[in-house]
């Protein structure tokens, strides 16, 4: 019988860290039958009783908490813009960096690793984990906001007319204000998010696969803290990742319960309200959990796999259906105005359109950071094999283009008929609303509109599976084999959280969540991008 490989271990040569750390010598474990618990006693303690807590007193108090979660967010985003912005530079900067180094020669896992996933399975699970609800409810809805305000000074977002203008008005130049509304569009999916993700899951494979350390954040911080990562500050680290997480993935949920309830509504006739949402909320949950019990390869991979399929074949068809010339020509003139307007558009300081940059980009960076744990644990657990540079192309370019070609396919799209058609429909609907009224102007609309609700499920379900596994790492302090009912447990308190917020102020509350744990997570991201750099220094690079 042939010995199992340890799928952690390096193959050729690697430079580990000599620790005598232990991983799970701090756990908790705990058998009750069939049933086992493998946790760390502080970390899993601390976040596990305050997340608990923040359910109970969220759904007590709902009514009372709203002005709470409104305020919040609004005083994050205009005080703090400049830093979240100034953060989104720092990791787009260093990620480029790397990869044309040296650096960019060190192979994750060891000199001689391999691959252990093909480019299409690897590249399908981080897309639908990293941003596939988002781009479901932004597609449409963002590119016609910022087309309303750069060519009319006014937009409609949630039933309110707000003026504001992204970098100065383009009034009445309907071609102007398309350049410069998927400029603006592009720049919020596009190298800044994926740099977020890429810096910390390049961390975490590096110090995992290469270093000897446990698959959790605090191990990135090695080179910083040295053994002090097993003590206070790391677990610090750890209960912060996992907040971060939480809420980062309660907001994409409930940005996908939003959106499958106004599809759903649509088609079927489905009342909209909270209680649809928390009712779609707890049954998608409870397919992700089907999902969490059938394990990465046969849940995540395939569902993820699935979804990429479903996602291309309705990309494909409004280009076909839509209009095509606008569309094929406007990728390269949006990828085009992106970069002549990406130095104003990432400034930080002196910026007089403080709606575009604190009420979308600061949102946008901190949703971004506060999923960067789970996309970037989920990243580096599929991505052993890769060196550096093909790690840093892969997960930061060719998800930056696939985004780019989406917002075009379905902005161009929703501005054109606007445009060049008259159908007002699509920017006066709801943001929720505006793909399904944007596809009801196009053949088969009933059925692409069941499609389209469809991915957003299935997106809602990898996500909500791959979070339970990234949360459950590193509450079990970086074991990556943790009894079931522990990714059970977070699976639930994911859609748990998602239904507290709803509640006690719908997207206003997720939002505000996000950013109140993006923001501490910024700073632990920052210092491990030092880290990271520190690392590789250190390993040994192929050819």
């Amino acid at each position: 019988m042939t010995e199992r490989r340890d799928p952690m271990s390096p193959d050729g040569q690697v430079n580990p860290i000599d620790t005598d750390y232990k991983v799970g010598q701090d756990n908790i474990i705990v058998n009750v039958g069939p049933l086992g618990l493998d946790i760390h006693n502080r970390v899993f303690a601390i976040s596990g009783l305050a997340v608990v807590a923040f359910v109970i007193l969220t759904l007590a108090f709902q009514n009372h908490v709203e002005p709470l979660f409104s305020g919040l967010r609004g005083w994050l985003t205009t005080h703090l813009d400049w830093f979240f912005i100034s953060a989104g530079n720092v990791f787009v900067l260093v990620c480029l960096g790397l990869a044309v180094s040296p650096l960019g020669k060190v192979r994750l896992g060891g000199t001689e690793a391999k691959p252990d996933y093909s480019y299409l399975g690897w590249f399908s699970m981080l897309f639908a984990a990293g941003m596939g609800i988002g781009l479901m409810f932004f597609g449409v809805s963002e590119p016609l906001s910022h087309f309303g305000s750069a060519f009319g000074g006014t937009v409609v977002e949630d039933g309110v007319r707000t003026d504001w203008a992204p970098l100065g008005a383009a009034a009445g130049d309907a071609e102007a204000a398309t350049r410069l509304a998927m400029a603006a569009t592009i720049y919020h999916w596009a190298l800044h998010p994926w740099a977020i993700y890429a810096i910390l899951a390049l961390g975490l494979a590096l110090f995992s696969f290469n270093k000897g350390l446990p698959l959790t954040v605090r191990s990135v911080f090695y080179p910083l803290l040295g053994e002090r990562v097993w003590g206070w500050p790391g677990h610090v680290i750890d209960i912060l990742a996992v907040f971060a997480t939480l809420f980062g993935l309660a907001t994409s949920l409930g940005f996908g319960a939003a959106q499958a309830s106004a599809g759903l509504n649509y088609l079927f006739d489905v009342p909209l309200g909270n209680t649809t949402q928390v009712v779609l909320v707890i049954a998608i949950t409870a397919i992700a959990l089907v999902s969490v019990v059938a394990g990465l390869d046969a849940g995540v991979k395939r569902l993820s796999e699935i979804n990429m399929v479903l996602a291309v074949v309705l990309l494909l068809f409004v280009v076909a259906v839509g209009p095509t010339l606008a569309i094929l020509t406007g990728f390269f003139s949006n990828l085009g105005a992106y970069l002549q307007n990406l130095p104003a558009l990432a400034n930080p300081i002196g910026r007089d359109d403080a709606n575009f940059s604190q009420g979308w980009t600061a949102f946008y960076w901190a949703w971004w950071i506060s999923w960067s744990p789970f996309v970037g644990m989920f990243i580096a657990r599929v991505s052993r094999g890769r060196t550096v540079r093909e790690f840093i192309v892969s997960v930061l370019i060719v998800p930056s283009l696939a985004c780019v070609m989406w917002m075009t396919v379905f902005g161009e799209t929703a501005i054109s008929q606007l445009v060049r058609d008259g159908y007002e429909a699509a920017a006066g609907a709801a943001l929720p609303l505006q793909l399904f009224t944007m596809l009801d102007a196009l053949p088969l609309a009933s059925i692409t509109s069941f499609v389209a609700i469809v991915l957003v499920v299935v997106f809602f379900v990898t996500s909500s599976d791959s979070g339970s596994l990234v949360i459950d790492v590193i509450s079990a302090g970086g074991k990556v084999d943790a009894p079931m009912p522990q990714r059970v447990f977070w699976c639930t308190f994911e859609g748990l959280v998602a239904v507290a917020l709803i509640l006690g102020g719908g997207l206003v509350a997720l939002q505000a969540m996000a950013v109140s744990t993006g923001l501490p997570f910024t700073i632990v991201l920052l210092m491990s991008a030092v880290a990271v750099i520190k690392g590789l220094a250190s390993e040994p690079r192929t050819g």
